[in-house]
């Protein structure tokens, strides 16, 4: 084979490009500041595409392959970076879309994140959640989150991670990480596992599944910080999503959970720099207030967009704030901004274009 995945993997670092795919009749492409760019090279055959899989993939992983058409898995390439991969079949043929994590860990304030956000983390319990589409930065932000708890706070940290992406050092806090598959078989059964555990914290990758949100919402009920991620936008939809998975008759109780125990919901995208290599997070944070947490139970999530934009002095934001205050500050183009807006006549108004 000519291409080694060394090789690739060099360039995906000296490149800062998010993603590298691999499929046979291309020629490696990677994503660079959320564009994709195809690499000087030969398209890739089935040959090299199931030599490049095999040379960072386990045995076990290849046995998933051949039994359900795919597999995930994080690795680490040497003291560069780490990676997360999906490998998958398509034409019959492997396909691999490799995720770099970066090895650093970003500060709030290199996020954009508001400051409010870190006085929620010395909160003895609640549910924080973290929602956007994927590959939108979710895991930074609760790497970041998490990173904070382990510097300023004595707790116990469990996380539970399909596959485990940033490694966390013990500091001031224990911090133990379980991976889906390796250590645990799900999600659900790894926060029941986890509460014998005596943790103070407590990481979901993502709230899958019914019995995940069920066991997620209980255990930040009974005196633990929780921390999940879910492929929704905004705090309305989040908070519907989440209530309309439970059958009907438990959603009245589920509502007044939720009401009790959310601390916040965090939405981000990730969006191009005007004019500038990179991308920057625009977020919309929603704090559960009294006001908030009566909206919830009263069934009215479609009113928590009002609730956010006059919430400024809590530390709320709408997505429509977070796009104005970064083209404001030339991050992002105006058609950018027009383009992810909720509003884009009022957000148009608001930027003094007519």
């Amino acid at each position: 084979m000519s291409i080694d995945i060394s090789e690739l993997l060099s360039v995906v670092v000296e490149r800062n490009a998010s993603d590298l795919h691999l499929t046979v009749d291309k020629p490696p492409v990677l994503r660079v500041d959320g564009r994709l760019d195809v690499l000087d090279f030969k398209p890739l055959t089935a040959e090299d595409t199931m030599e490049l899989m095999k040379s960072i993939t386990s045995v076990a992983h290849q046995q998933k392959i051949q039994e359900r058409g795919g597999t995930d898995f994080g690795f680490a390439f040497g003291d560069l970076a780490r990676f997360r991969v999906s490998v998958y079949k398509q034409k019959g043929n492997i396909g691999l879309a490799l995720r770099l994590i970066p090895s650093k860990l970003l500060t709030f304030e290199e996020l954009g994140l508001s400051p409010t956000i870190k006085e929620l983390l010395y909160k003895p319990k609640g549910l924080i959640l973290v929602t956007g589409p994927t590959g939108c930065g979710k895991t930074t932000t609760l790497a970041t989150m998490l990173d904070f708890i382990n510097q300023e706070r004595d707790c116990h940290i469990i996380t539970v991670e399909d596959p485990i992406e940033y490694y966390h050092k013990h500091k001031k806090s224990v911090v133990t990480q379980r991976e889906l598959g390796v250590d645990v078989p799900s999600f659900a059964e790894a926060i029941v596992k986890a509460l014998r555990q005596d943790p103070d914290v407590i990481l979901v990758g993502e709230m899958r599944d019914l019995a995940t949100m069920e066991a997620a919402i209980t255990a930040a009920e009974t005196g633990h910080l929780v921390f999940a991620t879910l492929h929704t936008t905004g705090a309305a939809r989040t908070m519907d999503r989440i209530i309309d998975a439970f059958p009907m008759e438990q959603q009245e109780q589920i509502r007044a959970q939720l009401s009790v125990s959310i601390l916040a919901v965090i939405s981000q995208m990730l969006l191009p720099k005007d004019g500038g290599r990179g991308r920057v997070a625009a977020f919309e944070v929603m704090i559960a207030t009294p006001a908030v947490q009566n909206l919830i139970r009263e069934k009215k999530a479609y009113n928590l967009p009002s609730v956010i934009e006059t919430g400024a002095k809590y530390g709320m934001k709408t997505l429509d704030q977070s796009l104005y205050e970064l083209h404001s500050n030339g991050l992002i183009s105006y058609e950018e901004a027009m383009n992810r807006a909720y509003d884009a006549a009022a957000l148009q108004a608001k930027l003094g274009y007519t």
